[in-house]
């Protein structure tokens, strides 16, 4: 209908009083009728996420309430709320969203031999 009008000759503020739409709504579809020949949802390029933002924002707070659990668990988690998508998955969303699995240097072990021989070291 605002395409009709439009080429009929009326402006974009006689078409959005007319139908009650604002007129930036009117400036884009008619836009997009000149650019594309149609006023269709057209597709888009790459693949659609698997997980929603609403998952993903549940994934998150998962792991800001337990910070020590694991993706098996969250996969569960997942799944639970009607969402199920491999480990991988989970962990590039959580990646996305800056949480990282980041596991501590272990110390060296230290027996009574082992800290002869360190002081031995440091004194020489």
């Amino acid at each position: 209908r605002i395409v009709a009008r439009h080429r009929s000759g009326q402006g974009y503020k006689k078409i959005s009083a007319a139908l009650k739409v604002s007129k930036s709504t009117v400036a884009s579809i008619i836009l997009k009728w000149k650019t594309f020949g149609t006023t269709r949802t057209l597709s888009r390029a790459g693949r659609l996420a698997k997980l929603s933002y609403r998952a993903r924002r549940a994934l998150v707070r998962e792991v800001k309430k337990n910070p020590k659990i694991t993706v098996a668990k969250l996969q569960r988690c997942s799944r639970e709320m009607g969402e199920s998508c491999r480990k991988s998955t989970i962990t590039a969303a959580l990646h996305q969203s800056g949480f990282y699995g980041r596991v501590a240097r272990r110390k060296p072990l230290l027996s009574a031999r082992h800290m002869k021989a360190r002081m031995k070291d440091s004194k020489m």
